[in-house]
């Protein structure tokens, strides 16, 4: 698995290395263990159930026809600049760069070429982007969240 310090690093990315690796490591781990482990980690989406992170975490998938795919690049670099205010909100990083296979999330996100998603906690659909998004943005679109304010008032509470 990498974490998205290591994938700017090396924008060549989820490819077969990167698959195989995630195989591997995933027949010990399941998705959410390797998140909980390390909130940095981003997963491959054909691996990842979506269901498995309802009321845990909140989910940016990220969908591209390639790696290689610039727009694909520029959101992850986005993501990587500011990963912690994405742990801070208890984001996982789920990315789909075959559109050759249809994985789950494809089936059920339908995107067309390259797309960002938010889930909420909730299992639902948040926000679609066709284009790279800010994660300042995507911040004050999680912040906004009912669940989100519950979790400040927690947070300021003890």
């Amino acid at each position: 698995m990498k974490t998205l310090a290591s994938l700017v690093l090396s924008v060549g990315l989820i490819a077969p290395a990167f698959a195989e690796e995630t195989a591997s490591t995933m027949s010990v781990v399941s998705p959410l263990e390797a998140w909980q482990d390390d909130p940095t980690v981003i997963l491959n989406g054909a691996d990842v159930n979506i269901d498995d992170f309802k009321w845990i975490a909140r989910p940016v998938i990220v969908f591209a026809t390639s790696p290689a795919d610039p727009r694909f690049a520029e959101q992850m670099e986005l993501l990587a600049d500011r990963v912690d205010e994405l742990m801070i909100r208890d984001v996982v990083v789920i990315v789909d760069t075959d559109d050759e296979t249809l994985s789950d999330l494809r089936r059920k996100l339908r995107p067309r070429d390259f797309m960002m998603v938010l889930i909420g906690k909730d299992g639902g659909v948040k926000l679609r982007k066709p284009f790279p998004y800010d994660v300042r943005e995507l911040s004050r679109s999680i912040d906004k969240m009912p669940l989100r304010q519950q979790e400040i008032r927690e947070r300021r509470g003890s």
